[in-house]
């Protein structure tokens, strides 16, 4: 018997051990292929932590997306570290985190590095002609199947068609969340007759948060320095919700107007960088590090915009199954995962309309959704084969 806890212990760090190599080699694959933007990393993730992995349950999945949607930061990245901690507790996190940033600051690193040197940047049309209609049918296979888990009843449904044409609106990606989840908790509460308090408090903490939180991001000083800097994209990672352009529009007003640190042109192409680049948008980050102090610059600027969503996770990610046991907070999460649903598909059609541009991009998108849905295809394959063709029209014909 005294023998028996000594190789139980053993098997358990084995196993531990086992759990975060696979968190390190998804995420580190991911990171170098996930091209397209927070609403494709996230169906790729769904593809292989659900579908092909099963670490998680469809419902587990979107309640933690529906998490992530509601705390400041990049929605995927937030995703990743919320998965390895599933996985493998707070080791996990940070190792599912780290992986899945590193490859793309270490690629936009790279890019600065040639872009400070040389002062242009490497053309990438051909690349993301033929990676953005393969990433449309990636995002819609994933939309069909979180979709089937989400929608479940009539309400559900009619809340996701109200989210999805305030999407299309303008309406911002806070109010419709917020509102998504207090509409059904509301409804689901007089149902039941019963007095919707919390959600009252919810909503109220949320107004009274977003002037302070908002006079933080706009606290930082204005001589350039690296502490400074850590400050200012610290803040930035603690506050910012929403897209890269939400980002867009801070980083010009401070980096550019404010404080004159950059120039337009150079925030414009610290921009099209984190685009065109795979794995989290925020290595925007790490580019306007460098062009700023070179290596130091892309290190503090990376650590600064992205430690926030670790703490965030870290600190909620424990919480998402306790909110599932209670009723009324149940009901906000399922209303917030359907305008989360809403919201990526708002996004879709957006990039949609950009990808699918020819008879080229058409059959692009065509075939890989078949070998998405009809054969399983891994949609790693299917990004590096839309990039080989692509490359190939671009030098045939180029775009435009």
């Amino acid at each position: 018997m005294k023998d028996e806890a000594p190789v139980d212990s053993a098997k358990a760090v084995t196993r531990d051990r086992r759990a975060l190599w696979e968190l390190a080699h998804l995420f580190l694959r991911l990171g170098t292929t996930a091209f397209g933007g927070p609403a494709a990393h996230v169906a790729m993730m769904e593809d292989e932590v659900v579908a092909r992995r099963r670490w998680l349950s469809r419902e587990e999945f979107v309640d933690l997306l529906g998490a992530t949607n509601l705390i400041p930061g990049p929605n995927s990245t937030e995703m990743a570290i919320h998965i390895g901690h599933r996985r493998a507790g707070f080791a996990g996190l940070t190792v599912a985190g780290v992986c899945f940033i590193l490859p793309a600051a270490m690629l936009v690193g790279l890019i600065a590095w040639a872009y400070v040197r040389f002062g242009t940047l490497p053309q990438a049309e051909g690349l993301l002609y033929g990676i953005k209609p393969v990433v449309i049918a990636i995002v819609l296979q994933a939309l069909w199947r979180l979709g089937r888990s989400v929608l479940k009843t009539r309400l559900l449904i009619a809340a996701a068609l109200a989210a999805t044409a305030l999407g299309f609106a303008g309406v911002h990606e806070l109010a419709i969340l917020f509102g998504a989840g207090m509409c059904v908790a509301l409804i689901r509460s007089l149902a039941r007759r019963r007095p919707p308090q919390a959600l009252s408090m919810c909503l109220l903490g949320t107004i009274a948060g977003a002037p302070a939180a908002q006079a933080g991001l706009t606290a930082a000083p204005a001589v350039f320095g690296l502490w400074p800097l850590f400050l200012f994209f610290l803040k930035v990672g603690a506050v910012l919700f929403g897209s890269g352009y939400v980002l867009l529009a801070f980083l010009q007003a401070d980096l550019v107007e404010r404080w004159h640190w950059l120039t337009e042109a150079q925030l414009l192409d610290a921009v099209a960088v984190g685009q065109v680049t795979p794995g989290p948008v925020f290595t925007t980050a790490t580019f306007i590090g460098y062009v700023l102090d070179g290596p130091r610059g892309a290190l503090v600027a990376t650590v600064g915009i992205f430690l926030p969503a670790f703490f965030f996770v870290a600190i909620s990610g424990p919480l998402v199954p306790r909110l599932r046991r209670s009723v009324v907070a149940g009901d906000v999460v399922d209303g917030v995962n359907v305008g989360s649903i809403a919201l990526m598909a708002v996004v879709t059609l957006q990039l949609g309309v950009a990808a699918i541009l020819d008879v080229t991009t058409i059959v692009l998108a065509l075939t890989s959704a078949v070998l998405l849905i009809r054969y399983r295809l891994n949609s790693t394959w299917l990004v590096l084969g839309g990039a080989v063709v692509g490359i190939i029209a671009y030098a045939i014909s180029p775009i435009g």
